[in-house]
C-alpha cells in the first residue's frame, strides 16, 4: 500500500516530518506507530520534530513497514521516479535453516560419548578466525556453526568440575559466534534466544572475561534493535565487573575490556553524545596502549588498529565527516587483520564522503569494500545503505556503477 492518491507530501519536508503525515494520514496514534516499531512514544515525537535523527536502517524498514509502504522514499525522500523497495521480511542466507533447527531443537538427553573440551574450544577459536579473514565469512561460518552448538551444548551437560566451566565458556564463544553470523538475517526470536545463552553460558562458568564478552555481544544485539540505553547499561555494568581484574588479568581479559569502551563508544555517538563517546573512546584507547602493539583480541579484534577504526566510526556517528575524513587518511587498513572490520571501516569511511555530498569518493572506498569482503557489504545495514543512496543520487555518469553496486549488495534496482 502507497500514499492516499488526495495525499501530496512536499518535497522539503525533513524524514521525521514526512513519518508525521504519513502516520497521520493513516490515523495512526504516536503510541501505536511506536510500539509496532518496538519504542515509546516519546522516541517518536522527537524522530516527528527533528529532535533526534533516525538513521537506524532497521528502524527505517519497520516504520515503512507499520505505515504500510511498499517504497521507503517516501519517508526519505528522493527523486520520486527512483523507488526504494521496502522488502517483505528480513534479509536471508541459505545457513539459516541449519542453524535455527541446531539452536531451537535441542536435544535433552546428555552427550553419552566422550568430550575433548580442549578440542572444542580448539575448533570454536578456528570458527572466529575464519570469520575474520574470510571474505565469505557468513556463508563458510555459517556451515560450521550447527555441529558446534550441538557439540558445545552436550558438552557443557555431559562434562564435570573444571571441565564443565571450561565447556560452558565454549558454548558461550560459539553462541557469540553465532550472533555474529547471524546478524541481520535471523528472526528477532533466535537473534534474543543466541545472546541470553551466550550470556547465561559464561555465568554458568563465572568467568569474569567470557561474562564480558558475552555482554559485548548482547549490546550489539540491544543496540542494532534500537534500545541503546540498554545496550549502554549492559556494556558498562560488564565492564564494571571485569575492571577489577584488570591489573594482573591476562592480556585478553583487557582486550574485551577495551572492546567493551568502544561499544560504548558508538552506543552514545550514534545517540548524539559528543562528550560521553569520547569519553568512553578514550577509555578504549588508554586500554590499547597498555597491550603490546601487536596485539589483537581472537573474537573482538580489540587492539591497537581496531581503536583508531573505531575513531572514524565515531566520528562519523556524530556528524564530523571532516574529521572522520582526516583520521581515515592516516589509517593504513591493512594492519587489521580481520577482512570483516576492514571492509566495515571502508563503509564508515564511505558514509563520511555522502554526509559531505562527494558521491565519486563514496563509490570509489565501497568498491574497495566489495573487493574485501562482499558478503560485509550484503548483510550489513549501513553498507546497503550507502549502494542503495549511491545509486539513487548518483549523477548519470556513475548510474551503471553505482546499479552494478547495488545488485552486487542485493539492493533492488527496479523501479
Amino acid at each position: 500500500m502507497d500514499i492516499p492518491g488526495d495525499l501530496s507530501i512536499p518535497e522539503d519536508l525533513a524524514v521525521g516530518e514526512r513519518i508525521k503525515v504519513l502516520r497521520e494520514s493513516r490515523g495512526m496514534s504516536r503510541t501505536v506507530l511506536a510500539g509496532l516499531c518496538g519504542r515509546g512514544s516519546d522516541w517518536l515525537k522527537k524522530i516527528e520534530s527533528g529532535q533526534r535523527d533516525l538513521d537506524s536502517h532497521t528502524l527505517l524498514m519497520r516504520l515503512a513497514a507499520a505505515l504500510q509502504l511498499s517504497d521507503l522514499s517516501l519517508i526519505t525522500g528522493g527523486a520520486p521516479e527512483i523507488a526504494q523497495p521496502v522488502p517483505l521480511g528480513r534479509l536471508t542466507h541459505p545457513g539459516m535453516p541449519a542453524i535455527w533447527s541446531a539452536v531451537m531443537n535441542r536435544v535433552i538427553a546428555p552427550q553419552q560419548q566422550p568430550v575433548s573440551v580442549v578440542a572444542l574450544q580448539a575448533r570454536i577459536d578456528q570458527a572466529w578466525q575464519l570469520w575474520h579473514t574470510s571474505g565469505h565469512q557468513r556463508t563458510e561460518v555459517s556451515a560450521l556453526l550447527p555441529s558446534l552448538i550441538r557439540e558445545a551444548d552436550g558438552a557443557a551437560r555431559a562434562l564435570e568440575g573444571e571441565d564443565r566451566r571450561a565447556a560452558h565458556v565454549a558454548l558461550s564463544d560459539v553462541y557469540r559466534l553465532t550472533g555474529q553470523a547471524t546478524a541481520y538475517v535471523a528472526p528477532a526470536e533466535l537473534a534474543w534466544v543466541v545472546a541470553d545463552r551466550a550470556l547465561s553460558a559464561a555465568q554458568m562458568a563465572d568467568h569474569p572475561a567470557a561474562i564480558a564478552a558475552a555482554a559485548w555481544n548482547m549490546g550489539n544485539i540491544l543496540r542494532e534493535t534500537a534500545y541503546p540505553e540498554e545496550a549502554l547499561r549492559v556494556v558498562t555494568e560488564a565492564a564494571d565487573l571485569i575492571r577489577p581484574h584488570l591489573s594482573t588479568a591476562p592480556d585478553d581479559w583487557r582486550g574485551i575490556y577495551g572492546a567493551l569502551q568502544l561499544h560504548a563508544a558508538v552506543t552514545s555517538a550514534r545517540d548524539g553524545r559528543d562528550g560521553d563517546a569520547w569519553r568512553y573512546w578514550d577509555a578504549g584507547d588508554q586500554v590499547a596502549k597498555s597491550l603490546p602493539i601487536s596485539y589483537v583480541h581472537p573474537s573482538t579484534v580489540f587492539g591497537r588498529a581496531n581503536v583508531d577504526f573505531h575513531q572514524v566510526s565515531v566520528e562519523v556517528d556524530l556528524k564530523h565527516s571532516r574529521q572522520a575524513l582526516n583520521v581515515a587518511d592516516d589509517l593504513d587498513p591493512d594492519v587489521m587483520p580481520s577482512l570483516e572490520r576492514r571492509a566495515r571501516l571502508w563503509v564508515e569511511v564511505a558514509r563520511g564522503h555522502m554526509q559531505r555530498g562527494d558521491r565519486t569518493a563514496a563509490l570509489h572506498v565501497m568498491q574497495k569494500a566489495r573487493e574485501i569482503s562482499i558478503e560485509t557489504l550484503a548483510y550489513t545495514p549501513s553498507a546497503r545503505t550507502v549502494a542503495s543512496d549511491l545509486w539513487r543520487q548518483a549523477p548519470r555518469s556513475m548510474r551503471a556503477e553505482t546499479a552494478q553496486l547495488a545488485e552486487a549488495v542485493g539492493v533492488s534496482t527496479a523501479g
